[in-house]
């Protein structure tokens, strides 16, 4: 029987916060993005904030309605990432099958380690306690038999806390508790679940696996066996590897935007920032898509299918058709998304065009050239680098 446990850093970004400016410990506060854009939301508060009902991720507007004297703070992504390497450094002395699950949330199997630091629950024990001693900070802990248990029993008690599932209670513990509770188990599919009847955890533990799957599909399979305690998922190792499946870059505008020629301008900045990451990573992409979302939130999702590039103008001229070709005149656009995805390494081979491999590879080095010129100049200036700027995009229209 395998022993996992789910680490999860209590309020994490506000913790953080917390720990530069200890005045904030006995106040309201907040991290969240800009108030002044319309994607400010509550990303994390206190244990002062959550007493007023401030959850995330509401809006900076809703929060501030509920608690007018609510301190808001900018978020330091620097510090929650360095933060967040000491603790799984933490983690990483009693297992080293540490799988990061977010930047503050962990998975481990200490298994292995039973016999060296004593059971489970005692390992829990000393890993929240060392982490409190050293960063002052607190985790909630869920410890099971599996990855999908052992996620749900640090949701169950927060903050600084440990939950244990096992083979005999967690029936009785967990079959009670709405169903979307459950990992994966998102809004949307809550609904179609609760449609069918299925309102707790237990119901869909007995339910009729096959109707799930008719509904839903893998995911009602995966969520199944979740349910019935089934998950043989397996903790990855702390250096492992996650195979990369897409890059997506979006932005939300901070008023609706309808002119074709400016958003064309914001679909060749993505289109630059998802290739420069793509020949970063060695990779080249098989498929392009866009999202338009309109000021209706309604959604448009397409993409398209082309030959393996990792160039900005393959990519670029792709974006720029698939906008044209479904972008309805006129239409407010409030968000964009470009995403690639059909991955593969620089190093797989491809099929080549034997009969016109000179020419090719003659258009493929001039554009390889091009790109890696441009790929060193944003190293040094970043986002001051657009792509679009050294190449002219011919439309459609």
């Amino acid at each position: 029987m395998r022993s996992i446990l789910h680490c999860d850093l209590n309020n994490f970004f506000a913790s953080v916060e917390m720990l530069k400016r200890p005045e904030l410990r006995n106040v309201p506060m907040a991290v969240s993005g800009d108030p002044n854009k319309r994607h400010g939301i509550i990303l994390a508060k206190n244990q002062v904030a959550k007493k007023y009902g401030i959850y995330t991720p509401e809006t900076v507007y809703s929060a501030l309605k509920k608690c007018p004297k609510l301190v808001l703070v900018k978020p330091h992504y620097e510090e929650y990432k360095k933060y967040s390497i000491l603790v799984n450094n933490i983690y990483r002395k009693y297992t080293d099958k540490v799988e990061k699950f977010g930047i503050d949330e962990s998975f481990l199997d200490v298994t292995e380690s039973i016999n060296i630091f004593g059971s489970p629950y005692e390992i829990a024990y000393k890993i929240k306690e060392e982490i409190k001693a050293k960063y002052n900070l607190t985790i909630s802990v869920g410890v099971s038999f599996n990855k999908a248990f052992a996620k749900l029993g640090s949701d169950l008690k927060k903050p600084d806390a440990i939950t244990v599932l096992d083979e005999n209670n967690y029936k009785e513990k967990i079959y009670d508790l709405p169903v979307e509770m459950l990992l994966y188990v998102g809004k949307n599919t809550q609904q179609k679940l609760n449609k069918m009847g299925i309102k707790t955890i237990g119901d869909l533990a007995n339910s009729n696996k096959y109707r799930i799957v008719k509904h839903l599909g893998k995911l009602g399979e995966q969520i199944y066996k979740y349910a019935n305690g089934l998950d043989d998922e397996r903790v990855k190792y702390y250096y492992e590897k996650e195979e990369r499946k897409s890059i997506s870059k979006g932005i939300t505008f901070q008023s609706d935007i309808s002119d074709i020629k400016s958003l064309e301008k914001e679909f060749n900045k993505l289109a630059s920032s998802v290739s420069y990451t793509l020949r970063n990573l060695k990779m080249k992409t098989s498929v392009v898509s866009i999202v338009l979302r309109n000021s209706d939130f309604s959604t448009i999702s397409r993409q398209k299918k082309i030959e393996y590039t990792s160039n900005f103008d393959d990519i670029v001229r792709n974006v720029i058709e698939l906008f044209n070709e479904y972008y309805v005149p006129e239409t407010k656009i409030r968000y964009i998304c470009v995403a690639l995805s059909g991955l593969k390494s620089n190093n797989e081979n491809e099929q080549i065009d034997l009969f016109n491999i000179e020419e090719n590879n003659n258009k493929n080095v001039k554009k390889d050239n091009a790109a890696l010129a441009m790929d060193k100049l944003k190293s040094i200036y970043g986002d001051k680098i657009d792509y679009g700027s050294a190449i002219e995009i011919k439309t459609s229209k």
